[in-house]
């Protein structure tokens, strides 16, 4: 009986012995684990199997009759060395690090009392980190045709080397249009033309299976090339007179705010700053700020960190955290929500109304946690760090996504930098 079991192994990876049982999928990022459970006990099993590929190359295998327990990892070039993990009790076999290459069909068979057990198939998609969609002006196709031209062409594309992928064009929550890849390697576009005056929220995702990539659109940016598009001299003329006092009014507002700032009691509670932690420098008639801007996708209930970027906080400098919640994008008031100098060891945080029991600083990086994200929660969140020689300005658009039944879509709000 023996010898029968030895010169059958052979015989298990041939395409027969599958059958059209069903198939489980599952999906993982790129560098994290997975298992394939069996979900059962294999000590009546005489032997048991792992194949991958449509080869049925054998990759792990324990066979009872001889007491044996065999990793195949070597096989296919070494894509599976030294990231196999057999159960011994159950049969489970664990991938560690994976890798795209590991993307594929996994079988597992029985011999038991010499009979063969309906075999079970596996599918595993291993994906990688997606890239951000970059949305440009196609300014070859604006509406030239007429003066009166009052829409913008724009395209979102993404070069992906992730299988199953999809990129859309969102209206606030609803889909306007998609395209979707099966195949690595490949460049996505999709076109969109909106009107000048349109204040809807859009944004263009970059999803698969396991996580997404989201780029909100910013009319105002990306389109004043193409409005130009069939003006007269004259009316040129009017739009730059109307650029100037658009200008005229930011640095009249940033006036503003720069010394409604030095008289707030709250822009610094012990009076001491003295103005050290505006980052907004008044030079020759304008106003500059040194600023980046970087939008996060929050689900409801989930914490979000916003992350200064900075190892450890050096003695001489200190973090400051505003937060605004206006959709105007002048003049918006901030209002400080947490505060830490290093130099006296000295915290502040807000911790009233909408951010009780919401807020964690980190007092070695400046970091700030929002706890529990709540759709009252929205805004924008303005980091100051200050020093005698440096100032230094970020700004996060945090967005919280409430959970839809039975449809994954992103909720954004159109919302200035």
């Amino acid at each position: 009986m023996k010898m029968f079991f030895l010169f059958f192994v052979p015989l298990l990876v041939d395409d027969g012995v599958f059958g059209d049982d069903t198939v489980k999928t599952l999906s993982v990022m790129e560098g994290d684990s997975v298992t394939l459970n069996t979900n059962t006990e294999i000590q009546k099993a005489e032997l048991i199997l792992w194949t991958f590929g449509p080869e049925r190359t054998r990759i792990a295998q324990i066979n009872r009759l001889v007491n044996k327990v065999s990793l195949y990892d070597d096989v296919l070039g070494g894509r599976f060395r030294d990231r196999l993990k057999l159960d011994h009790q159950t049969g489970s076999l664990t991938i560690t690090n994976t890798r795209t290459e590991h993307t594929g069909a996994y079988g597992f068979l029985q011999i038991i009392g010499g009979k063969e057990v309906p075999p079970k198939k596996y599918n595993i998609i291993v994906s990688a980190p997606l890239p951000i969609p970059v949305i440009s002006s196609n300014s070859s196709h604006c509406s030239s045709s007429s003066s009166s031209s009052s829409s913008c062409s724009l395209v979102c594309s993404s070069v992906v080397n992730v299988s199953h992928v999809t990129l859309s064009w969102y209206k606030g929550i609803s889909v306007l249009s998609s395209i979707s890849a099966s195949d690595l390697s490949i460049s996505l576009s999709l076109p969109l033309e909106v009107e000048y005056q349109d204040k809807n929220p859009y944004s263009c995702v970059l999803n698969n299976p396991i996580s997404n990539q989201t780029t909100h659109l910013d009319i105002n940016t990306l389109c004043h090339t193409c409005a130009a598009a069939g003006l007269s001299a004259g009316k040129i003329a009017l739009v730059c007179v109307c650029v100037l006092a658009v200008v005229a009014t930011a640095v009249s507002c940033g006036i503003h705010r720069y010394h409604k700032h030095k008289t707030s009691k709250q822009a610094d509670l012990q009076g001491q700053a003295n103005g050290a932690e505006l980052t907004a420098i008044l030079t020759k008639g304008q106003f500059f700020e040194k600023d980046e801007i970087m939008s996060l996708l929050v689900t409801v209930g989930q914490p979000v960190t916003l992350h200064t970027n900075i190892t450890e906080i050096k003695e001489n400098q200190r973090i400051r955290w505003k937060f605004a919640d206006s959709k105007e994008c002048s003049c918006a008031e901030f209002t400080v929500i947490a505060k830490w100098d290093k130099t006296h060891d000295e915290e502040y945080l807000y911790n009233e109304e909408r951010f009780k029991d919401h807020l964690k600083l980190d007092h070695k990086t400046g970091s700030l946690t929002i706890t529990n994200i709540t759709p009252n929660l929205d805004g924008h969140y303005k980091l100051h760090i200050t020093s005698e020689t440096q100032k230094i300005s970020k700004t996060f658009s945090v967005v919280a996504l409430v959970p839809i039944k039975r449809e994954r879509k992103p909720q954004r709000r159109l919302t200035c930098p």
